[in-house]
């Protein structure tokens, strides 16, 4: 259904800073980008945030019909220690640490950061490509960017030239930084550093004799630049102009800065139209970060082995949590806040599972259609899921009223009434009902002890019994199977 035709979806660009209508480059296609995970160490909850919302987003041009190419890669080399080029790539630091292969590394974390994802309930991107995989298109596009004037080699490593891209450019445009502050504020090479200036990054790297990860190239055994891969990546998959790029604040600079710049140099053209950035989660009014150790990891909430929480917490709840703020505003993780989040949570599943048995009525008491055009406009506002959230809990008012019968919808009413908080609910925002789950759970235990009381009572040759209990299931819509391995079941 293409919803997207009826719907006006505003979004707000890091690169205008103001909200814009989303028009795609081809109609009912998008093309979207989000950086991934340097897999060294387990993400933390803070970084999934980030990921968390770029699944909301996904899920709604899903919803509203668009076919979707959301692309998010895996960054599995050349990330060295901080952005001034200096230091151990991540990965190979951690392998030497841990006296390991580095691609254990890359797969121990990789691994972990799909199983979190899976827990949470995320959606898989239609491409996760990784760094490693485009070692040959990245030299490819450090000989073009060479060619063309952006870059210089020196000692086997190649370095980009922004004050020269800057000269027809404009380094700086994403994040607001002028290159006459940045001249300013940054120290001057001491002798030491390879690059012209100190604003210049690194394309490719040359490997010392202990670097692990290297690969040949034209300048010499080595490996790409952080920046180079992400250019190379969204290029290839989305083409040279796409629709969307997404990422955490933190990356506007320098990498997102970078990218432009590398990209712009190969095309021409601006390469994204729109910039999303998220901001940061912050635990217990502190920034979540591993280098000052305030962090918690996602799995580490489910199973309560922390030292933060109360007690464990679902990943339901978790999502719902995230949702209650904005993406591009600061949010702040405690146990007092999700265990908030727990109560609102259980109020919205308890009235959806009512939704599902609620009888039509005569009459419609509540204006449905208006109901579900607010709930488009908080989405099509800058996907603006605390109001989405706010709407979805007038409609559970709407339902507690009709259980109270105080409230009715037509059949008509009800039916879109309950395919639309549905849609919302577990489609777009991608929550769960923990509740639902373990009802089915406690039914199949349930059907379980009669299969296994009907067994005895055949056993018994009790016949009576045995016929009794299977066709009291069938009248309740519970198929009995009896075959060689034992009795399965079906509920119609």
């Amino acid at each position: 259904m293409e919803r997207y035709k009826e719907q006006q979806l505003k979004i707000y660009n890091s690169l205008t800073k103001q909200k814009e209508d989303f028009k795609t480059i081809t109609e009912g296609y998008v093309g979207m980008y989000v950086c991934g995970p340097t897999v060294y160490s387990n993400a933390h909850l803070g970084n999934v945030r980030t990921f968390m919302f770029f699944d909301v987003v996904f899920r709604y041009f899903l919803h509203l019909g668009y076919k979707v190419r959301y692309v998010r890669n895996i960054t599995d080399a050349g990330h060295l220690e901080n952005d001034a080029d200096e230091g151990e790539d991540r990965i190979a630091k951690k392998a030497r640490l841990e006296q390991i292969e580095p691609m254990e590394v890359v797969q121990m974390y990789t691994v972990d950061f799909h199983n979190v994802l899976k827990n949470y309930n995320f959606l898989p991107p239609s491409i996760e490509p990784t760094a490693t995989g485009h070692i040959v298109e990245q030299i490819e596009m450090i000989k073009e960017i060479i060619s063309k004037g952006f870059a210089y080699e020196v000692n086997g490593s190649v370095y980009f030239d922004v004050l020269e891209y800057n000269k027809k450019g404009n380094y700086g445009i994403l994040s607001g930084r002028k290159i006459e502050d940045l001249i300013h504020n940054t120290r001057t090479l001491d002798g030491q550093s390879d690059k012209k200036n100190p604003q210049d990054f690194a394309l490719w790297k040359k490997a010392d004799e202990r670097h692990i990860m290297r690969w040949p190239s034209p300048w010499s055994d080595g490996f790409p630049g952080w920046h180079l891969e992400c250019s190379v990546m969204s290029t290839k998959y989305l083409g040279e102009q796409f629709d969307i790029h997404g990422g955490g604040m933190d990356l506007k600079f320098p990498h997102h800065e970078c990218e432009i710049a590398q990209s712009q140099t190969c095309s021409g053209i601006k390469p994204v139209n729109y910039w999303m950035h998220t901001n940061m989660l912050l635990l217990n009014s502190q920034k979540m970060a591993k280098s000052t150790g305030n962090f918690i990891l996602p799995n580490e909430i489910l199973t309560g082995e922390n030292t933060i929480l109360p007690k464990p917490f679902s990943a339901s709840v978790v999502r719902f949590f995230n949702m209650q703020a904005n993406y591009r505003s600061i949010l702040d993780f405690s146990g007092e806040a999700l265990e908030a989040s727990e109560k609102g949570h259980a109020k919205l599943m308890e009235a959806v599972s009512y939704l599902n048995i609620a009888e039509a009525g005569k009459a419609s008491t509540f204006d449905v259609k208006a109901w579900i055009q607010s709930c488009y406009d908080a989405m099509n506002d800058d996907f603006n899921t605390p109001i989405v959230i706010s709407q979805l809990f007038e409609a559970v008012k709407v339902i507690n009223q009709m259980k109270e019968q105080k409230a009715s919808l037509t059949s008509e009413d009800l039916a879109v009434f309950k395919e639309t908080i549905n849609a919302f609910v577990f489609d777009v925002l991608g929550l769960m009902n923990e509740t639902a789950k373990e009802s089915s759970n406690k039914l199949n235990g349930v059907i379980e002890l009669l299969i296994k009381l009907r067994k005895e009572a055949r056993e018994n040759k009790d016949f009576a019994l045995s016929d009794q209990i299977r066709n009291e299931l069938v009248a309740l819509g519970i198929q009995l199977k009896d075959g060689r391995e034992g009795t399965t079941f079906s509920v119609n």
